[in-house]
């Protein structure tokens, strides 16, 4: 049996395994790494179909893994941009509060982000909001001046691209899906329909497939993935000029999501959205997408239930709103009173890729786990495309410390 070696092997190549890839070529630049994607091009997934935003860290739990990596990762993701001409702009963002009743929430959320130390942050009066996007309406709101735009897909592209540039022996390959790994003579070899690779550590960064991955080696600890959908909208052309940056609504502080929100992208175009339903499929896009292990592995998890029972009402809203283009517009209309359906057509999809313990509870920063010779990202949710290269530099630290 012919096995090809490498020193390091890095399962998956959306942005946070290809970010793990480069810090560990910097790291150890005369080692070679191998990085398996099992897609014929990286970014078809959670990295090519988020909406593109650079998140500020304003909204998460001071002293947690995502706030931290949030700041340092942003920091990082500007200077890597910069440094090599992908296309960004730091334009920053505005949090409206539309009603009276979500100035308490808004008011959390600027608390916050003084904890967080996210830069320039101050609240606009109705006025500013109106001189900043003169289509939307709000009572109060917050401007967040390091929010911004970018471009992940060109990100994880050119990080791949490093790893061979650093070092000649180090490559992407593609079509190259992992089936399982295991310990021989002290190396870890690992099992593909390319065939064999061997290793000195491998590190399993694989988003909507993370627990089953983790499973195989019994390091799932008792969480499962859930996926949601997440559905975008965009600005027909000549409705584009109605929203100049990013616009976001008040959270539900309930729901553990951000809403649906409006970002002008790197392109131009402004998207919208998106909500959040359960999928029935992991990595199928459309809304009536099926697939019978996904959805058994779903529904036969005792999370799943107790999740359902604590958002039941919401996730009803949500489901009716991925179905009706009236009830979704309605949500965006509470932020700009005037938009039309017409105004709007039929965008992307994505898939969030999210852990959920069996309480029903989604687990809500980062987790990494070691496992032998494997290193697993168990959960890496949203902000993960803007904290990747800060994510990276802990996961090399646990390699570093296996």
């Amino acid at each position: 049996m012919s096995v090809k070696s490498f020193d390091y092997i890095v399962v998956g190549a959306g942005i946070v395994g290809a970010a793990t890839a480069y810090k560990l070529q910097l790291k150890y630049p005369e080692k070679s790494i191998a990085l398996l994607e099992k897609e014929d091009r990286i970014g078809r997934h959670q990295t090519g179909r988020n909406s593109g935003v650079i998140h500020s860290g304003i909204y998460y739990k001071p002293g947690s893994y995502k706030a931290e990596n949030c700041r340092d990762g942003r920091e990082q993701l500007i200077a890597f941009a910069q440094k090599y001409e992908i296309p960004h702009d730091n334009c920053g963002k505005i949090i409206v509060a539309t009603q009276m009743d979500e100035i308490p929430a808004l008011e959390n959320i600027y608390n916050r982000g003084l904890e967080n130390n996210t830069p320039g942050i101050r609240y606009i009066s109705p006025e500013e909001i109106k001189e900043k996007e003169p289509y939307i309406v709000g009572v109060k709101g917050i401007l967040v001046p390091s929010a911004g735009i970018i471009d992940y897909v060109k990100v994880n592209q050119k990080l791949a691209d490093l790893i061979h540039e650093i070092n000649p022996k180090s490559t992407l390959i593609l079509n190259c899906e992992y089936q399982k790994s295991e310990t021989q003579n002290g190396l870890q070899m690992v099992f593909t329909n390319q065939g064999t690779f061997s290793a000195q550590q491998v590190v399993l960064c694989t988003g909507l497939q993370s627990d089953r991955n983790a499973a195989k080696d019994d390091a799932h600890e008792d969480l499962k993935i859930v996926g949601f959908r997440g559905d975008y909208y965009e600005f027909k052309p000549e409705t584009q000029h109605k929203i100049n940056n990013l616009v976001y609504p008040v959270p539900d502080p309930n729901f553990p999501f951000l809403g649906v929100h409006f970002t002008k992208m790197i392109d131009g175009k402004v998207e919208c959205g998106p909500n959040a339903v359960f999928t029935f499929a992991r990595e199928k896009y459309h809304k009536t997408a099926f697939n019978w292990k996904d959805t058994w592995e779903a529904l036969t998890y005792s999370g799943t239930w107790n999740l359902f029972r604590k958002f039941w009402l919401k996730g009803i809203g949500e489901y009716r709103r991925a179905f009706s283009k009236k009830l979704f517009v309605r949500e965006l209309q509470k932020l700009m009173p005037h938009l039309a359906q017409a105004d709007l057509i039929v965008s992307k999809s994505g898939i969030r890729a999210q852990a959920i313990d069996k309480s029903g509870g989604m687990v809500d920063d980062f987790k990494i786990v070691t496992k032998g010779l494997n290193v697993h990202v168990l959960n890496a949710p949203s902000p993960a495309a803007t904290a990747c290269l800060s994510i990276a530099d802990e996961i090399v630290k646990v390699v570093g410390e296996s």
